[in-house]
């Protein structure tokens, strides 16, 4: 595992380790029993492709992005302006994130499929997340072996919750693959020196089977790119930090999507 998942994992122990003593105690909240948007649909039918627009306020790789303007706040922005779905980050000490942002967010815009973007390395994660309004959660394919992962994706497809599994890699994805993952994100971030290529998803999407759903992430910022990610197969793109950083996210999905379907 890459440093920077190492570290993200060593992060995440103490939360483990705490929800296993709340669920061993019966103080693990019951499984959310609204509505839940379905993730996949949204993903489906949109030109060029869907944009997922991520509430994100830092990130070890960009610092501070935005810290001023709440889940609700960016959430009502995004779904005015044409998001098929949300990702929330959750994660604390590297993003700033916190599980509450996902009932913010719903409570702003409560017809918008959720995805709870964080480090899950336990079966106990994915069971903490189904007590939120969540649709859909990541696992990343690098950071679990492959048992581990299949155990997630069933945990998670019982509960009624769409598993987004992460790669970077061939390797990563026939993990992913081996496993049942059936939503692939490609991240097109290096992992070591932190720089972002598109090239790793013109590489990968090569790969892409009829069956699956993909997604690209990471380094999106023009329509141009959207509308060339629409060509190679790719259903969806994930995209956070350009549409966080000038403080008005929901003006910046509306100039991007409106970029990617200008002729």
């Amino acid at each position: 595992m890459p440093d920077m998942l190492g570290k993200f994992a060593a992060a995440k122990a103490a939360e483990i380790a705490d929800l296993k003593a709340r669920e061993r105690e019966g103080r693990l909240p019951p499984v959310w029993t609204g509505e839940r948007p379905s993730f996949v649909s949204a993903l489906e039918n949109r030109a060029p492709l869907a944009v997922i627009a991520e509430y994100k306020r830092a990130s070890p790789s960009k610092g501070v992005i935005c810290l001023e303007l709440s889940a609700a706040d960016v959430a009502a922005q995004y779904a005015t302006a044409g998001a098929a779905a949300l990702s929330v980050l959750t994660e604390e000490q590297y993003f700033q994130g916190s599980l509450a942002y996902l009932d913010q967010a719903r409570s702003a815009a409560p017809g918008m499929p959720l995805l709870r973007k964080d480090f899950l390395l336990d079966p106990v994660q994915v069971r903490a997340t189904a007590a939120t309004p969540a649709s859909a959660l990541l696992l990343i394919a690098r950071m679990v072996d492959e048992d581990r992962l299949a155990e997630m994706l069933d945990q998670a497809g019982a509960l009624g919750l769409a598993a987004v599994v992460e790669v970077f890699d061939e390797a990563d994805l026939k993990k992913a693959r081996a496993a049942g993952a059936g939503i692939i994100q490609v991240n097109n971030r290096d992992l070591d020196t932190l720089t972002v290529d598109l090239a790793v998803s013109r590489r990968l999407v090569l790969r892409k089977r009829e069956s699956e759903h993909w997604i690209s992430a990471s380094g999106l910022d023009r329509g141009a790119q959207l509308k060339e990610l629409a060509s190679l197969g790719f259903d969806a793109a994930l995209v956070g930090t350009s549409l966080m950083a000038g403080g008005r996210p929901g003006q910046a999905l509306a100039t991007l999507l409106s970029e990617a379907v200008d002729d």
